[in-house]
């Protein structure tokens, strides 16, 4: 039923908490997982005009070492518990991305932690996990704090 699953990731909390979901449903017939990770580069805009060069070079550097190390990690955890793993790595606008990769990868479900800073900001500005529950072709799994 869910034999592919897209495991969108920002490495919160509640996103980490999501794996061990994802490990549960292989019962449910789950073979391979998508791990992604999108860099949002409406982020990324504003450092540069912030930032001297040198210095913004240096923080994406470090940041994308950061990334792989939690990468890495998640697709080892997801590895050893018998499930085929892949890694993708996107710069964009989250929610876009998402579902393009959605799309590219014929997933059969979104496994995603529900995450914000507080419940009155998701209601007043919405989340990502709240607009890809409303715009994903596929079924959303979403895992509360």
């Amino acid at each position: 039923m869910f034999e592919k699953i897209l495991y969108p990731t920002d490495f919160s909390e509640v996103a980490r908490k999501s794996i061990s979901f994802i490990k549960q449903l292989k019962g449910a017939g789950t073979k391979e997982v998508i791990v992604l990770h999108v860099t949002d580069v409406r982020n990324i805009d504003a450092w540069d005009w912030q930032t001297a060069t040198e210095s913004l070079i240096k923080i994406k550097k470090e940041l994308g070492k950061k990334i792989t190390k939690e990468m890495n990690s998640i697709e080892a955890e997801l590895s050893k518990a018998g499930l085929k793993v892949k890694v993708r790595f996107e710069e964009g606008v989250p929610l876009r991305e998402i579902l393009r990769v959605e799309e590219e990868e014929d997933i059969s479900v979104i496994v995603l932690g529900s995450h914000g800073r507080s419940n009155i900001a998701e209601m007043l500005l919405g989340s990502v996990s709240e607009k890809v529950i409303r715009k994903a072709k596929n079924p959303v799994l979403v895992v509360k704090r």
